[in-house]
């Protein structure tokens, strides 16, 4: 059954960075958020911290903070089954959580932790929790799943074999969730952005920061994928401050 908005919907890494200036546009935009955290004291008295978001017209608070390590398969469970507990049900995940590492083709001993650690967070993070939450998307009828892929998992530039090859590895799963969801009505998009003005950029001086795209800018792209209905969902956003060629 295909429900009104507000949506109900699952961020990870909503701490800092997209993740963070999407949830903040979302809420804004009146849908509920149960937001996964490493530490979600980190949001305490900021607009997403759940005695200032206030409540929706069933009296429930708007946002939910929860325990969330991408690399702990039980903590999607968890996490999933809190969210459904507290909100009756979801409807969107939005997958934002993500480390990056310069690891490159020709790693030093000792960095095949690097490489374990991008594979467990950037492609087994959104696959345990997209397994979690899919009983629910597909029972939707217009479920929603948005994945920070970043243009990394389109082609490569530079060195950093480590992170394209888990970017890539992401791209592949965003479009077997697509295929997989299809039928139920669950729709998919892979956004793709270039350098985006955030901590993760912070050490990159080929362009200045205003150049580059902003988060506020991704959320409200993100935003307006939720307002489309099922026949105009694109799979793939590719954002680019610079050109690509």
């Amino acid at each position: 059954m295909i429900t009104a908005q507000p949506r109900t919907i699952l961020i990870s890494g909503a701490s800092r960075g997209i993740g963070r200036a999407i949830a903040e546009r979302l809420l804004a935009d009146g849908h509920r958020l149960s937001l996964g955290l490493r530490n979600p004291a980190a949001l305490g008295g900021t607009s997403l911290d759940p005695a200032i978001a206030g409540a929706d017209r069933t009296g429930q608070p708007r946002v939910q903070l929860h325990d969330y390590d991408a690399q702990n398969p039980a903590a999607a469970e968890a996490w999933v089954a809190s969210s459904v507990s507290h909100f009756g049900a979801i409807d969107t995940v939005v997958h934002c959580a993500g480390v990056f590492s310069r690891t490159p083709l020709l790693f030093a001993p000792g960095q095949e932790q690097e490489i374990q650690q991008l594979w467990d967070v950037n492609v087994m993070g959104p696959w345990w929790l997209t397994r979690a939450a899919w009983p629910h998307l597909s029972g939707h009828g217009a479920g929603r799943i948005v994945v920070l892929v970043s243009m990394s998992g389109k082609r490569s530039k530079g060195r950093l074999a480590g992170y394209t090859a888990s970017k890539f590895a992401l791209m592949g799963l965003c479009q077997t969730m697509r295929n997989e969801g299809w039928d139920q009505g669950i729709r998919v998009t892979a956004i793709c952005p270039s350098w985006v003005n955030t901590d993760m950029a912070a050490a990159v001086n080929a362009m200045p920061k205003e150049a580059m795209s902003q988060p506020a800018d991704i959320a409200a792209m993100t935003a307006q994928l939720l307002e489309l209905p099922n026949s105009c969902v694109p799979f793939e956003l590719a954002v680019s401050c610079n050109l690509e060629v």
